[in-house]
């Protein structure tokens, strides 16, 4: 599933593509909207919020999309082939007189009106990457469960908005404490911490540059996460092997020696 970065990234390349642009085409194939037109409107601006995005058009219109586990936007040059999946597949179709943006799988694609955006995203915690973040309020929002599992609240949305499993796990090891240890355990200052931590890692991933996300600092092929997808291979800190094991139905990744607390 994208996280936070990926999808300002999604956003960052539809907003230049579209933004101050009228569209020429515009094609919604999902049943509901399939009749809406917004051939001729400018788009004001793509905004993410949280792993959602937002496109906004001139006659207080907003597209809202939700890329989930497969979705995709992809931007194309005027007359260059689409690419990113067969025909059937495609869910929106946003053209003007250069570019052409193609909504691949999207799982979630609605028209509401911008005046009532929060109906669609009103529910997120504080932006990670947005202009609404505030450590404080997202660790406040982390302690309101204090028995809940810290891994199952970080990628709780209504906490804080942007982190999937890859920085869940990342966080967790640079806390030094298991996914599963309930978020009550962690000394106060902890929190507060960890909420600066995600903000700092999810910045650092967002810009253009190509090559896989790093939360390591190290450009060494394979050592860019810390715990992340690497099971049975030795910790970068430790060599102890990494272990891994499901949480809330997603796989999860800790070192046993390097993070304390339950496990499975």
């Amino acid at each position: 599933m994208p996280e936070g970065d990926s999808v300002r990234r999604v956003a960052t390349r539809l907003h230049t593509a579209l933004a101050g642009r009228a569209l020429t085409h515009s094609d919604l194939r999902v049943p509901r909207f399939a009749t809406a037109d917004l051939t001729g409107r400018v788009t004001l601006d793509v905004t993410p919020r949280g792993k959602h995005l937002l496109a906004r058009f001139e006659g207080g219109l907003t597209l809202h999309s939700h890329l989930r586990m497969d979705g995709a936007w992809r931007v194309f040059a005027s007359g260059e082939k689409w690419r990113g999946g067969p025909a059937h597949e495609i869910r929106a179709v946003l053209g003007t007189a250069d570019h052409t943006a193609v909504g691949y799988r999207l799982p979630i694609l609605e028209l509401i009106r911008t005046a009532e955006e929060d109906r669609a995203v009103g529910h997120l915690g504080p932006d990670l990457l947005g202009p609404d973040w505030d450590p404080a309020l997202a660790a406040a929002h982390l302690l309101a469960a204090p028995e809940r599992a810290l891994g199952e609240a970080l990628l709780d949305q209504r906490n804080l908005a942007g982190i999937g499993n890859i920085y869940k796990a990342e966080l967790c090891f640079l806390a030094q404490v298991t996914p599963w240890t309930p978020v009550g355990a962690l000394p106060e200052s902890a929190l507060p911490r960890l909420a600066a931590a995600a903000h700092r890692l999810l910045s650092a991933n967002t810009g253009e540059r190509p090559g896989p996300r790093n939360t390591t600092g190290s450009r060494r092929p394979g050592q860019e996460l810390f715990v992340y997808g690497r099971a049975h291979r030795p910790c970068l800190r430790c060599g102890t092997p990494v272990r891994e094991a499901p949480q809330d139905g997603r796989p999860t990744y800790w070192c046993p020696r390097c993070q304390q607390g339950p496990t499975p």
